[in-house]
């Protein structure tokens, strides 16, 4: 386990998490953000990058696990992105649309958050928001997050405008 929060448990994905993996990618309204439902090549594609990433950089978007049932609800953790012409932490969320509303993605992100500040050293955490997308702007904002600045990233060959939300560590950290 990476991270505990109230209700919810955060560990590393696995091959096995690939049916709960494949209900979020390939779902097309969840994935509006993303111009669409991914394919079977796109969610392996999604998996191999994550299990990469926490070979190469130690942490990626963990699984989150309703500590109630067990079940894989969604994705939530740190990576590295490109944002504002630079490389920043990025705290990333992305759920089952069944467990959108409960303040899940809040609670995991909020958990994120302050694991980058305590344990990766960081001293600003982005979210990178399509600008399209109210309630993960919304997440941002209970987070403490504000918008830094806007870019236009690149994504199956459609340029999406996005916001750059960060918050900065508190100086009692």
């Amino acid at each position: 386990m990476i991270l505990r929060t109230p209700r919810l448990d955060l560990r590393e994905m696995t091959e096995e998490d690939l049916p709960a993996l494949r209900a979020i990618l390939q779902d097309p309204v969840t994935m509006t953000a993303y111009e669409g439902a991914f394919d079977e090549g796109q969610v392996q594609t999604w998996l191999q990058r994550t299990l990469d990433r926490y070979r190469d950089d130690g942490y990626a978007l963990w699984a989150v696990v309703l500590r109630e049932t067990g079940e894989m609800i969604g994705q939530c953790g740190p990576t590295v992105q490109h944002i504002l012409d630079e490389d920043v932490l990025e705290v990333g969320y992305l759920f089952n649309r069944a467990h959108w509303h409960r303040g899940y993605a809040t609670e995991a992100a909020a958990g994120v958050r302050d694991h980058a500040f305590a344990s990766l050293g960081a001293e600003r955490v982005y979210a990178q928001i399509r600008d399209t997308n109210i309630a993960s702007m919304n997440v941002a904002i209970r987070l403490g997050m504000t918008v830094r600045g806007r870019f236009v990233k690149n994504y199956r060959d459609v340029d999406m405008p996005h916001l750059a939300f960060a918050v900065d560590r508190p100086s009692a950290v």
